[in-house]
């Protein structure tokens, strides 16, 4: 056979996609592969999976650490000066690891979320994220769960404690133990942490191109109903605690379909000059 014919037969055997500069692995589910998957092979979701609850777990562990021993001087914040009592030695043991336990996932919670988010941007091949708007939103999610603790912590928590106190000592000797009185203030700041939000999460589904500003005004009573549900299972069982949680969820859907509208207006005049 001719060298020229056998070279040219050799070129022919070899795989066309080998020869493209740059391509993926065959399978490998990155951006830009031959099978257009977006999403990355299974073995990398899975080490982000570990990466994700490894690091997740770091950080509780460490605001745990830090909070138990200090646990003395976060009592009266805790506390707020009601009286309460324990029913036994073991009570107390309880009281101070949950209480150490919910403030540190309280602020555990913001740095979660970041790394979820890196979690999903890696998983979905979002390439597209804006590095500098993904650094922006960290502060903002910290600072909005900060302000839902605070709006909790000195609103939601003394207006229905007093009001359910006073509602039972009409008619019954009123003794607060201590797991009682944790699990109430759990109950009414930690859930409006999370509330808060909900400008954040509107955000990054509105970046993904899950939700856009118009479908969330057409669903505007669903999600208000949605709301009153929410509220319902997270809020003090008293109807006064659930008008004071329920404002500023109102507040925070509208807020958040003002923002999406800028983005969305911002957007649409960058493209525009383009």
């Amino acid at each position: 056979m001719d060298p020229l014919q056998k070279r040219n037969s050799g070129f022919g055997d070899e795989d066309p996609a080998a020869g493209q500069k740059g391509a993926a692995p065959k399978g490998g589910g990155k951006p830009g592969s031959p099978s257009g998957d977006p999403f990355e092979p299974l073995e990398d979701q899975l080490l982000a999976v570990r990466s994700l609850l490894i690091k997740s777990a770091v950080a509780a562990a460490l605001w745990f650490i830090i909070i138990f021993f200090t646990v003395e001087w976060w009592f009266s914040f805790v506390s707020k000066g009601f009286e309460i009592v324990v029913m036994g030695p073991f009570e107390v043991i309880r009281f101070y690891v949950r209480t150490s336990a919910a403030i540190a996932l309280g602020l555990s919670v913001p740095f979660i979320l970041y790394f979820l988010w890196q979690y999903v941007q890696k998983v979905m091949g979002l390439r597209s994220v804006n590095v500098s708007m993904l650094r922006g939103m960290v502060p903002l999610m910290i600072g909005l769960f900060f302000i839902g603790l605070v709006f909790g912590y000195f609103v939601v928590h003394p207006v229905s404690y007093y009001f359910l106190i006073q509602m039972g000592e009409e008619n019954f000797d009123v003794l607060v133990t201590a797991d009682e009185y944790m699990s109430f203030l759990l109950m009414s700041s930690i859930p409006m942490g999370l509330i808060f939000q909900l400008p954040m999460a509107v955000l990054f589904l509105n970046h993904i191109e899950l939700l856009d500003a118009a479908l969330m005004v057409k669903a505007r009573k669903y999600s208000y109903f949605a709301l009153i549900v929410l509220t319902a299972l997270i809020a003090p069982p008293d109807l006064f605690s659930h008008l004071i949680v329920l404002a500023p969820m109102i507040v925070l859907y509208e807020v958040s379909i003002y923002i999406v509208k800028r983005k969305e207006k911002k957007e649409a005049g960058l493209g525009g000059r383009e």
